[in-house]
């Protein structure tokens, strides 16, 4: 089936969780490169600082309120671009919230919340596009993680919710191309990224997490997202370092198991209590705004060669093989440090 998508620059664009992180930061170059930007969260203050943002380098952009766990509040988000501007192309669902801690030790509750941000939020959202988009076509674009591939402890919760939106989309994909709707329908897959979603998660740990490394810039998922916005591709991951997760699972989940267990639980930890400090899972909270964060104190990468390969064809072979040795090198790095003869205790 054909799927024919506007450039950019001629589309209306809806992007949910625009309020910071990777959302915000797919808005404001939409807008640059011609796009008329709905602008969607919880945070109105945000939202709208976002707006202004947009509008004074010429943008064109409006925001609406909403909480994506509310169906009805998520219609209205649709309501508003067809009001202010005519149509939906590309339907973008990002929005997320962090959640730390063992599955045995985080309340069921916020187990229930998160999924509700998360999986509800994707599933509110892309029913809404498909029902407003109907045969005039478009693009659904939803950012899962390279988590949904592989889980990893203190992080349960959200590895679920966002295997859970991978099975989703691919299921509506499917569905909808067997039925003929020519809609594009993308999942974007990204690596650790520098995002104020870990100084907003809610921790259990007793301390503030962080990101795991290597870390990306926001500004990689928005090139993949805006990529898919402009023509159809079934999957993309955002950032090089989320080609291992499938590959180590698939060649050897045992031994990733043990370097997981080894590795993955002082890695997402910072020294810094968290102390009483108000967390973002049930209400946006007053520092919300901004595409970075302030938990990640060490390197990050401005890009990564694996996805501008993938985003650019005649490199492809070159992504291939970055992402073979990069998965190489984690595997054969991990098996010496499995095989290694135990410290002696001092």
């Amino acid at each position: 089936m054909h799927i024919s998508l506007r450039p950019i620059g001629e589309q209306v664009v809806v992007v949910v969780g625009a309020s910071s992180g990777i959302g915000r930061t797919t808005a404001r170059p939409a807008a640059e490169r011609g796009a008329r930007v709905v602008l969607a969260a919880r945070n109105e203050h945000d939202l709208a600082s976002a707006v202004d943002e947009i509008r004074a380098r010429g943008g064109r952009a409006v925001h609406q309120v909403a909480d994506v766990a509310d169906a009805g509040q998520v219609e209205r988000i649709a309501e508003t671009a067809v009001r202010e501007f005519g149509r939906i192309d590309t339907w973008v669902n990002a929005a997320g919230v962090g959640l730390y801690g063992k599955v045995m030790d985080v309340s069921m509750e916020d187990m229930r919340r998160q999924f509700d941000v998360i999986y509800w939020g994707t599933v509110h959202g892309s029913r809404t596009a498909v029902q407003r988009m109907g045969r005039d076509g478009g693009a659904i674009v939803n950012v899962a993680s390279a988590l949904a591939d592989r889980a990893i402890p203190l992080q349960g919760n959200y590895c679920a919710a966002k295997h859970a939106v991978k099975a989703f989309t691919d299921a509506l994909r499917m569905e909808l191309h067997a039925d003929g709707v020519p809609i594009s329908i993308t999942l974007i897959k990204p690596a650790s990224i520098d995002t104020p979603l870990f100084q907003k998660a809610k921790s259990y740990m007793g301390v503030e997490p962080q990101p795991i490394p290597p870390v990306y810039v926001p500004e990689v998922v928005a090139e993949a997202i805006l990529e898919a916005a402009a023509k159809p591709v079934r999957e993309l991951i955002a950032g090089g370092a989320a080609v291992q997760l499938p590959i180590a699972e698939a060649l050897a989940p045992g031994l990733t198991d043990r370097y997981m267990e080894r590795k993955m639980f002082d890695t997402q930890k910072t020294d810094r209590p968290v102390g009483e400090r108000p967390d973002n899972l049930y209400a946006p909270v007053a520092d919300d705004g901004g595409e970075r964060g302030r938990n990640w104190e060490g390197d990050t990468k401005d890009s990564s060669l694996y996805t501008s390969a993938v985003l650019h064809p005649r490199l492809t072979a070159v992504a291939g093989a970055v992402g073979v040795g990069v998965l190489l090198a984690g595997v054969l790095g991990a098996r010496r440090r499995s095989e290694a003869p135990p410290a002696e205790s001092v």
